[in-house]
């Protein structure tokens, strides 16, 4: 299972930690990713975070903006939003997989992020 938070409203050029916490599986064994899903559009792949953290990947949208980090121990990846932008306002799922490049195999439920201009 697969619980995303710290979504939440902040103005543009402001920042937000999200974190998705997963339970009840070897979260090790698992490469980790962020996606999101703005009103009327499909949901889209934000970054990924491969099963130690040594490889990641961004979209072109969010690089230099976003990063993604994990914590094993905790059973936490965590996905840090600076530099805002109305644009990045979606819904923002984490999901996990045994592929690389990612492919996700399970989804969370989503956190609301709203940047206002």
């Amino acid at each position: 299972q697969l619980q995303a938070s710290g979504g939440g409203l902040v103005q543009a050029g402001g920042s937000l930690r999200l974190s998705c916490a997963a339970s009840g599986r070897s979260f090790s064994n698992y490469a980790m990713g962020w996606f999101r899903q703005a009103p009327g559009k499909e949901r889209e792949f934000v970054a990924a975070i491969s099963w130690g953290g040594g490889r990641t990947s961004y979209a072109d949208s969010v690089k230099d903006r976003f990063t993604i980090s994990r914590d094993n121990a905790k059973k936490v990846v965590y996905l840090q939003l600076n530099s805002l932008k109305p644009e990045d306002t979606a819904v923002y799922y984490c999901a996990a997989g045994t592929s690389w490049p990612f492919k996700p195999d399970y989804w969370g439920k989503g956190t609301q992020v709203t940047v206002s201009s």
